[in-house]
């Protein structure tokens, strides 16, 4: 049993500690919002990128909203953790926050080791989505059409490759290939978009999936501090039994 007198001395200590701590807590909670704000951005802005990359690509955005959730209902927990001043509640925070670290660092190590096959799938889906294109709008051909009409592009490297598909020898090109709206190409090169779509998409991809890399980076570093606090708090409240009056 600790002295009087030395409750008296870590009361200080703890209160700093908890004062802290639900700074980090709601600041932690702000990067939840964010992450779950950045998923649906992807989700809304990114979806014609990622209808043609391989199918768990599509999945990339939930992940970032089902993250930021659980960091919502987390970060809640934590402050009502740390208001409660309870020992057991700070070391499931704690232990929580280094879950969701770990999951982060292998989410990111796992996508920086295969980054390069995004570009090979992303490439080889839009090759074989020209070949199966139609007018009729099954969702890879509308993104096809989103991607060209957006980027003012034509083809994945020139508007030549339009030529070896089935669509090309019907009808000519499509009109999301048109230099002007409204247009009617058929098979007149000088009325089309000459830009493949490869280069600007995977430009695109790679500087918004940056920014995405960046925040998650960061949250996940950031959680270290909690983990950090956390430990603190609740060894200091276990060694000092600490009371709330």
């Amino acid at each position: 049993m600790a002295s009087p007198s030395r409750r008296l001395q870590t009361k200080p200590v703890i209160t700093c500690f908890k004062s802290v701590l639900l700074i980090y807590t709601f600041i932690f909670w702000i990067t939840g919002l964010i992450l779950l704000a950045v998923g649906i951005w992807g989700k809304v802005s990114l979806e014609n990128y990622f209808s043609l990359l391989n199918e768990k690509a599509t999945n990339v955005p939930f992940v970032l909203i089902g993250t930021g959730t659980v960091i919502i209902l987390l970060g809640t927990f934590g402050c009502f953790a740390t208001c409660r001043a309870s020992a057991w509640m700070l070391k499931l925070y704690a232990m929580f926050l280094t879950l969701i670290f770990l999951v982060e660092l292998v989410a990111a190590i796992v996508g920086f080791v295969f980054r390069h096959e995004i570009r090979n799938s992303f490439k080889s889906n839009y090759e074989r989505t020209l070949k199966q294109y139609n007018s009729t709008g099954d969702y890879r051909s509308d993104a096809v059409d989103k991607i060209q009409n957006t980027l003012h592009c034509c083809g994945v490297t020139d508007y030549r490759d339009w030529r070896d598909t089935n669509y090309y020898s019907e009808k000519g090109f499509p009109k999301s290939c048109c230099k002007l709206e409204n247009c009617s190409p058929q098979r007149d090169a000088d009325k089309v978009n000459n830009e493949g779509c490869f280069i600007k998409v995977m430009t695109i991809i790679e500087s918004e999936m940056g920014v995405v890399a960046g925040i998650s980076f960061g949250v996940a570093c950031f959680q270290l501090v909690g983990i950090f606090l956390s430990y603190c708090l609740s060894r200091a409240i276990t060694n000092n039994q600490y009371e709330i009056v």
